[in-house]
């Protein structure tokens, strides 16, 4: 089924637009590293657990979900649909996931508010305070529940295929809704390789929302997250379109989920494909995983209800594998279930 979303999405894409959705930095040995992680994990069942029917169901941060399984933030749902992230969140919403919507989206989050279910945004922190400020408060007044502040670009990734296109801009009629200033100009989203663990303190300091720390990969990052007092983090190395040659997300999981102790919520992204991967994730010490590309597959190939079957279908995997190794509930699942790598 997955590969058949892909393939019709592929289909249905300009080469440039498709390239952007698929693409890594470099080389891609991070965006390849990602999937082969979970190729190489092997599972390791229990039986005669008794599990009977299973309870997907989760909390994460005050948000109930049908599954731990968020959409990952993911740019310009527009060049997959017309309805692009207003799609997206329907879907999600049918789904009863949550939306980590972009700050790079094409449509406004009022908007988006308004099409779908509970929502997250990720916000890349900007040089102009005041222009980040208005942001984070014109997203808290449309509902948003948690803020995802990607901590991995300092600079961006060099990405081939974008230059390989020469595709750097959004076409006419197309913009990143949410950059848009007080005079109604769009700006673009500036890297800042001054940032640093006071701007999380700054940006605690205006907003009382949760704050999930995107783009750890190293344990002593984790650990300086829990002192500076962050909600939650998520394992990413950017679907591997940004540091080519960095591990892969599921690979530095353990380590992480170590440091931090149990002290706050632990998530991950990357690479997530099928029922078996959500699993492998969850016992190795994930409260949830994030699923990008796949989306945007099922996005371009049937808008909102192309969305819905492509999360729809993973959960049903998801339950699937858990009755096969023995679990109920996510909560079950623990790292033996995982074997040596």
């Amino acid at each position: 089924m997955l590969a058949e979303l892909r393939a019709r999405a592929r289909d249905r894409l300009e080469p440039a637009h498709w390239d952007f959705f698929e693409g890594g930095a470099g080389d891609e040995r991070t965006l390849r590293g990602n999937e082969a992680a979970f190729e190489r994990i092997r599972l390791v069942p229990r039986v005669l657990r008794a599990t009977g029917p299973r309870d997907l169901r989760t909390t994460l941060l005050g948000t109930g979900l049908a599954a731990p399984v968020l959409v990952a933030p993911t740019a310009f749902h527009r060049l997959a649909h017309p309805d692009g992230e207003l799609a997206t969140a329907r879907g999600a919403a049918e789904a009863g996931t949550v939306l980590v919507v972009s700050m790079a989206a094409t449509a406004p989050v009022e908007a988006i508010a308004a099409a779908g279910g509970p929502w997250w945004f990720q916000l890349y922190l900007q040089p102009d305070r005041e222009f980040t400020a208005a942001l984070v408060r014109r997203v808290e007044a449309a509902g948003c529940r948690v803020l995802v502040v990607s901590a991995d670009s300092p600079v961006f990734g060099r990405r081939d295929r974008d230059h390989r296109h020469g595709f750097h801009d959004l076409p006419p009629g197309l913009a990143c809704e949410n950059l848009r200033d007080a005079t109604g100009a769009v700006r673009s989203i500036a890297m800042d390789a001054t940032l640093g663990w006071d701007d999380i303190a700054w940006l605690r300091g205006i907003t009382g929302l949760p704050i999930v720390l995107k783009g750890v990969l190293h344990p002593a990052d984790a650990g300086l997250a829990v002192e500076h007092g962050v909600a939650g983090l998520v394992v990413s190395n950017h679907g591997g379109r940004q540091l080519d040659g960095a591990i892969a997300s599921i690979e530095a999981l353990p380590a992480v989920v170590k440091a931090v102790g149990g002290r706050l919520p632990v998530l991950v992204d990357g690479g997530v494909r099928r029922g078996a991967d959500v699993v492998a994730a969850l016992a190795l010490g994930a409260d949830a995983v994030l699923v990008g590309r796949p989306v945007l597959w099922g996005l371009a190939a049937g808008g909102a209800q192309g969305v819905q079957t492509l999360l729809s279908h993973l959960f049903e995997d998801l339950d699937r594998v858990l009755a096969l190794v023995g679990a109920r509930t996510p909560g079950e699942l623990t790292p033996d279930l995982v074997a040596a790598r």
